[in-house]
């Protein structure tokens, strides 16, 4: 009975194994499949988004680097260009060489007008009316809108008069005549 039992340990211990080595299989196969698909998405995103931190000469000459096989000059590159760590430069070329980009050119940040410059003309054309008894008067414009409108009579309503009517003349095309006698009706 002794001599019986060492062979079937042997035997159960290779069962085992075989099913545990399946069972390994079988999970890493699953994992795989779902894997590429989300990692191929964040490996384009990550290459449109490192594309877009490169200057056009930047961006030529990462992609003229990856063209001849230079990797480490290209992290290189991108890494002093981005100011971005080794890893996240290496991930970033990467992902650039699998996923190459076009240049796109940067479109420049609009900074909001101050009100010392060119007023903005707007599609339609707003109509201020203002009245005091038997006495209305009219503005319309295509360079107010109600933002505007609402400096101009919050300025005439604290007193500030001659700011308001410059500013009513800046974004309309009355005189500072009319708009002093538009602002009056407005001083309540």
């Amino acid at each position: 009975m002794e001599s019986l039992a060492v062979p079937v340990l042997i035997l159960l211990a290779v069962v085992t194994g075989v099913i545990l080595a399946y069972r390994a299989f079988r999970t890493r196969k699953a994992t795989r499949g779902t894997a590429p698909a989300q990692a191929a998405a964040s490996s384009q995103e990550l290459a449109r988004a490192a594309a877009g931190r490169l200057s056009e000469d930047q961006h030529r000459r990462l992609y003229a680097l990856i063209a001849q096989g230079q990797a480490m000059a290209a992290i290189k590159l991108y890494y002093e260009a981005t100011g971005e760590g080794l890893r996240a430069s290496r991930d970033a070329v990467g992902a650039m060489a699998a996923h190459p980009q076009p240049y796109r050119a940067q479109e420049p940040v609009q900074v909001p007008e101050e009100d010392d410059d060119e007023p903005e003309r707007f599609p339609y054309r707003y109509r201020a009316i203002a009245s005091k008894g038997d006495v209305t008067r009219e503005v319309s414009s295509n360079m107010l809108n109600d933002e505007i409108y609402g400096r101009i009579r919050t300025l005439a309503r604290s007193g500030e008069t001659e700011a308001a009517a410059t500013a009513l003349t800046r974004h309309s095309d009355i005189s500072l005549k009319q708009a002093r006698e538009f602002i009056a009706l407005l001083d309540d």
